[in-house]
């Protein structure tokens, strides 16, 4: 039973890290394809931001499967003091580069929209 369960679950983070490199390339490819079908009389700087904006936002999202699954491998298949260590390492990794996104599509730190919000005033 329990190597059925180990079978199972290793299969289980196999398709959530195939979710995950499947959604950085549909951003790509989707990105890509809004680049260059977009209307031309947009100012090429913006458009070129806009670009890269959405490219960060599926590298963004892709990276939260990609942690998923490792969180359910080490939890869940191979739990182990070693296992958890490399765990620790490839999430502070990927902590830093989600940051790094967010901050590079945003301009910037994630604890500063709240404050650009209140500066910008009520929506309406």
């Amino acid at each position: 039973m329990d190597s059925l369960l180990t079978e199972t679950l290793h299969w289980i983070t196999r398709g959530i890290e195939v979710a995950g490199v499947l959604v950085i390339l549909a951003g790509l490819a989707a990105g890509t394809i809004a680049f260059l079908t977009g209307p031309r009389g947009q100012d090429p700087e913006e458009r070129f931001r806009l670009y890269r904006a959405r490219l960060g936002r599926s590298i963004l999202l892709g990276l939260e499967f990609l942690v998923a699954a490792d969180i359910v491998n080490t939890v869940a298949v191979e739990p182990s003091l070693r296992s958890l260590g490399v765990l620790a390492g490839i999430v502070a990794i990927r902590t830093f580069l989600s940051l790094s996104l967010e901050v590079e599509i945003d301009g910037r730190w994630p604890w500063q929209k709240q404050a650009a919000r209140e500066q910008d005033g009520p929506r309406d």
